[in-house]
Order: structure tokens, then sequence, then C-alpha cells
């Protein structure tokens, strides 16, 4: 809102930049209300203030992305197929590991048709302090696979997936060479 004021400024007197015209404000030849108000933004307040806000909304969400419960689904290792004819040459098949300068073997022992057990060899106790997921997965997918009888179907939970395709990858590598053997006897 703007006012004209009705009051000369007398040109004799230095030009002072503010003149009181009842209760109005002079500034020129222009009187403001007592009632208006300026506000001054500076432009460096207002990129801090929107830089603030902009990470505050992005902790916000990080914290909600955070701490949202997650679904713990299992997973099928469904690349591991093993041949309809399950019959291996009886035996006891090892394949090793090797964890950080520890060899830990994994011994598979099969019959024609069977496997009969699965287990862990020269587990040191370093390695399962250095690996605690080792011995529970070892366990859960030799329960599994001697239950089945077969590779097929064999699940493990997200939070021992790498140790358990690890284990697995070396547990399929043992009955491959009792596959493998059956066909070189075959040739003989």
């Amino acid at each position: 809102m703007s006012y004209r004021c009705n009051t000369k400024i007398p040109t004799h007197k230095p030009a002072s930049s503010h003149i009181n015209c009842k209760k109005r404000i002079t500034v020129g030849i222009i009187c403001m209300s007592s009632k208006t108000k300026i506000v001054v933004l500076h432009v460096k307040e207002l990129i801090y203030t929107g830089i603030f806000a902009a990470l505050g909304i992005l902790f916000i969400i990080l914290l909600i992305i955070m701490f949202l419960p997650k679904e713990k689904k299992q997973e099928t290792m469904s690349t591991v197929t093993q041949p309809v004819n399950d019959t291996y040459v009886p035996g006891v098949y090892t394949t090793s590991l090797i964890l950080n300068d520890n060899v830990v073997e994994i011994e598979v022992t099969v019959d024609e048709e069977n496997i009969n057990s699965i287990r862990l060899v020269n587990l040191d106790e370093a390695v399962t302090t250095m690996y605690p997921l080792i011995q529970p997965s070892f366990e859960d997918l030799a329960d599994q696979i001697i239950t089945n009888q077969s590779l097929e179907g064999v699940t493990y939970p997200d939070d021992s997936k790498y140790t358990s395709m690890i284990l697995l990858d070396a547990i399929t590598s043992s009955l491959n060479k009792a596959l493998e053997n059956q066909g070189e006897t075959d040739s003989e």
C-alpha cells in the first residue's frame, strides 16, 4: 500500500529520507503506513535453509528405508542340477575349500544309489571363529541333501546365502566326481 503525502518537503533543509506525516513515514514523495513491514531476506540464508531442508528430508527417508522390517525369504538353488539316474560309484569323495590359509575338506560318502553322509573334515577352530556361519549352514545343507537324496530343491536363508552357495558348490563338485568315476568304469 502506498499513500501520497500531502505535505511538501522543504527544499532549504537537507533532504532527509524520512519525514513523519500523520502516522505515515515518507520516503521521498511516497508515504507508507506504519503497519507496513519490510522483511529482508539474504540469498545466502535462503540457500542454507533449502540445503538443510533437503538434507533433513533425505535423512528421514534414509531412516525409513533402514528401519522398515524386511521380509525374510528362502532362496532355492536352481542352477544345481543332477542327472535322473542317480547311480554313483561307491566311495568317499572329497573337495577342498581354502579359507584364508586353512584347508577345509568336504567329504561325501556314497553307495550305488544313495548319498550316505556329508561331513566337514579338518575344520579348524580358527576357521569356525572367522566364519561362524559355516558350521550351521553346512549342517542344514547336508541334512536337506541326505533327506532328499538330491541337490534339487535345496534352500538356504538370505543371511547365510554366500556361505551356503560356496558349500553347495563344493558338495556338488564331490558328487560330480562320483558320477564322473561311474563314466570311467563303464568305458573300461
